[in-house]
């Protein structure tokens, strides 16, 4: 199926620290469309046949402002290391052709990205909205160009040779964004699953609660990464939603962790997830790895989370606690219920404003994992978060900024705990300030270091400093 003639061209350039093959490659693995569509916006893939092999096709569901559509894309034209090509075969341009074409330079490659489309009534339309096309398509390349370049430097500092590896938690907010990351890096992921596997996927049974999980359904792994746990931080906590998130944690852990303890080929390193919550809450800023447990059921879980892998240490494995702060992405979690339920401001503070977060972007914490797996200095506790932790009152105000909303009245305290109970006491009003510093010395690079720049570059309202590229001109060949 060949697209009509095309009225308008949009031309991205831009350049990577890698060979032509090597950012070819990226782009051909499962989980690179994932990466590349921008966080603000509410893209759905709902359907996906082949890769971009011509033949291949994927359905995706988005939005222009309140206005639901789907898209069909038809991939028609690929010449492995060289250049492949997509088409719409159905959506809401009159055509839309985008050719991907790469080559190598002194310092690395180039990638030429080539749209050429044509609008429905392209001849009565005003030229601020063919304009505000261009911009939008400028705004999303620039992202694309910022995900390949930082995930392509992490991969070439931590990945000297593709590792197998097993994740828990896969169907979360964090595995959703991990595997794409690790699959794009040329790594190769089974993945845990409670309902009936798909192994054409690498997809394994288990059910922590019932402690099943068959060893020999397992391949030989080089590295496990423990994800899964039932969610703390949503609604008012019963002492029957109190006693799954602990049984969630311990129950998997211990079972993961006694699993390849038992293996006759071992994984060299086991990551568990654990949160900066272990502290509890307090005063104190700078908290380092060897600040003791706090006293708040959040520490408690925490504890018990870390404690349940001890099969994994007794047998040599190195194992790596990821003490997680608050992960910042639109597509869940924290940040994606404050835009959800703030659609015209937010609030000044949660109680007094002073409690610390320490907060880190989704990206960051996917690539600290990779780091971790690479690095093998690093062993037990390691808090993953940002440099830069910030106040509650800080947070809304940047957030307000950088979203372009109003700051509003705040919310009490006392109205948090009335609604929330413990969870408000433990969660939303509790701080905790971490050091990253075991991290940063261990060779970690952050891409979002501060917030602003982090909340920037997630609503996608950092500043283009290149020029618009647009061709008005009819572009067929």
């Amino acid at each position: 199926m060949q697209n009509q003639p095309a009225d308008n061209l949009f031309e991205y350039y831009s350049n990577y620290p890698c060979t032509a093959r090597q950012l070819y490659d990226w782009h051909s693995r499962f989980g690179a469309l994932e990466r590349l569509l921008p966080p603000w916006e509410k893209t759905i893939i709902v359907s996906r046949q082949g890769g971009i092999d011509p033949g291949g096709r994927v359905v995706l569901k988005m939005r222009t402002g309140l206005i639901p559509f789907h898209y069909h894309a038809h991939h028609i034209e690929n010449i492995p290391g060289k250049m492949f090509r997509d088409i719409q075969e159905k959506g809401p341009f009159s055509s839309w052709s985008h050719s991907h074409f790469f080559t190598d330079t002194v310092t690395g490659c180039k990638l030429y990205d080539k749209v050429e489309y044509s609008l429905p009534f392209g001849n009565y339309l005003p030229n601020f909205l063919q304009n505000y096309v261009h911009r939008s398509l400028q705004q999303v390349f620039h992202h694309r160009e910022n995900i390949i370049s930082e995930d392509i430097k992490v991969h070439l500092r931590c990945s000297s040779k593709p590792l197998r590896i097993l994740v828990s938690g896969a169907s979360g907010v964090l595995g959703r964004e991990l595997i794409p990351f690790l699959t794009t890096g040329g790594h190769q992921v089974w993945t845990l699953v409670r309902r009936t596997p798909d192994s054409s996927k690498n997809e394994i049974f288990w059910d922590p609660e019932n402690n099943i999980l068959d060893s020999s359904q397992l391949p030989e792994i080089d590295a496990v990464i423990h994800l899964a746990g039932e969610y703390i931080g949503l609604y008012r906590w019963s002492e029957e939603k109190k006693q799954r998130v602990i049984d969630s944690r311990v129950n998997g852990t211990t079972l993961i962790s006694r699993l390849i303890s038992s293996l006759e080929v071992k994984p060299k390193v086991f990551l568990c997830a654990s949160a900066v919550g272990y502290y509890g809450n307090t005063g104190h800023k700078g908290l380092k790895e060897c600040h003791p447990q706090g006293n708040d059921f959040i520490s408690e879980v925490c504890g018990r989370w870390e404690a349940a892998a001890q099969a994994a240490i007794d047998a040599k494995i190195r194992t790596v606690f990821l003490r997680l702060g608050v992960g910042l992405t639109p597509r869940g979690g924290a940040l994606e219920r404050i835009l959800q339920t703030s659609p015209f401001g937010f609030m000044r503070r949660l109680g007094s404003g002073n409690q610390y977060l320490s907060w880190i972007s989704t990206d960051d914490m996917i690539s600290a994992m990779l780091h971790c797996l690479a690095c093998t200095s690093l062993s037990g506790p390691v808090n993953i978060a940002a440099p830069e932790p910030v106040t509650n009152r800080e947070f809304m105000r940047t957030l307000a900024r950088v979203a372009r909303r109003p700051l509003l009245a705040p919310i009490p305290a006392s109205l948090l705990k009335i609604v929330y109970g413990q969870m408000a006491s433990e969660i939303i009003l509790s701080g905790c300030h971490v050091s990253t510093r075991k991290l940063e010395e261990s060779g970690f690079q952050f891409r979002h270091p501060n917030l602003e720049l982090a909340l920037k570059k997630l609503l996608g309202k950092d500043v283009i400093n290149r020029p618009l590229s647009l061709n008005m001109e009819n572009c067929s060949e």
